[in-house]
């Protein structure tokens, strides 16, 4: 893909790559079985779906064989004849899912990755890369995608060749979401309670973001410093964001902020109370009815004994009858 402009940069960064967790699973498994013959090296497959311009959906995967030197950039080995069998075969089970692009476990970019992208392009115009990071401690979405574009600068300088960063989601069709529901039924804790997983959710979600501002603090700190070129882009996004933020420094904000704050646990407030009304009031009904069950159970077995007696003494009585 070449990009002549920033406009036409800016256009392609605006698309979005939807992966599915079949996807994620598939390369899990991938890297499962790579890590279990002793190879700590990342791996790397083909990825199949639909390019519909403005959204990349990526339904489904492969893995091919790979093999790279760890020391020297330069030196890798991909099949690209295995990848043509495959894709051939795939085509047969689904035709609706076409080779769009490769993944590789990074987690980050190498340096032999454009040359890779470069030998996709003999199958596809537009490849995109997907970098999947399959390590258990990465917090937030485990996916980053990119797209290969030669960059012309505004001011006439030598063209350079880079990846672009572009959006990722994690989507899910109806068949899909049932399946990852199973798997997190099977995976899931039982001796924990629903509180404690709504807790280290939030947990993990405030990790998210406190790793993604570490990386903008580091961006800037390395921008200010000058050993990293400033990308007008990221600055305008970082501004965006920033604009978003409310001035704490106003009184009458923060004002607004407190009286919010305060409705809000008032609602709560009231909500516990009328919790522990009704639980108490349930509770007083369920000894009641206890309490009358059990004196009715009483006053049947007086009757019964009572009745019992009856019978018992008529019984005697007509036996006295008979002997006399």
């Amino acid at each position: 893909m070449v990009a002549t402009t920033t406009e036409q940069l800016t256009a392609l960064a605006s698309t979005t790559v939807i992966v599915h967790p079949l996807v994620l699973l598939s390369v899990t498994d991938h890297h499962a079985r790579s890590v279990s013959r002793n190879s700590h090296k990342r791996v790397v497959g083909v990825l199949l779906g639909q390019d519909n311009s403005k959204t990349v959906n990526v339904a489904n995967s492969f893995g091919i064989p790979f093999e790279e030197d760890e020391k020297d950039s330069k030196t890798w080995f991909l099949d690209h004849n295995y990848i043509e069998g495959m894709y051939e075969m795939f085509k047969k089970v689904n035709a609706r899912e076409r080779m769009i692009g490769w993944y590789h476990t990074g987690p980050k970019l190498r340096a032999s990755d454009q040359e890779i992208n470069d030998l996709f392009k003999r199958f596809i115009a537009r490849p995109v890369m997907v970098i999947v990071d399959v390590r258990p401690h990465t917090v937030g979405i485990p996916t980053d995608a990119y797209f290969a574009v030669e960059e012309i600068k505004d001011d006439g300088t030598e063209t350079r060749k880079t990846f672009l960063h572009v959006p990722s989601t994690i989507e899910a069709e109806e068949a899909e979401e049932i399946g990852v529901e199973h798997l997190l039924r099977d995976i899931k804790d039982s001796t924990t309670t629903t509180l404690a997983t709504r807790v280290s959710e939030q947990l993990a979600s405030l990790r998210g973001l406190q790793s993604r501002l570490g990386d903008i603090q580091k961006y800037l700190t390395e921008v200010a410093a000058g050993t990293m070129p400033v990308n007008h882009q990221i600055v305008y996004h970082l501004q965006d964001a920033l604009n978003l933020l409310p001035n704490l420094a106003d009184l009458d904000l923060t004002k607004s902020f407190t009286t919010s704050t305060n409705d809000q646990m008032l609602v709560v407030y009231l909500s516990s109370l009328l919790r522990a009304v009704i639980a108490l009031h349930g509770l007083v009904d369920n000894k009641a009815s206890i309490g009358r069950a059990e004196f009715e159970e009483g006053v049947d077995g007086e009757k019964k004994e009572e009745t019992e007696g009856e019978k018992k003494g008529e019984k005697e009585g007509e036996n006295a009858k008979e002997g006399e």
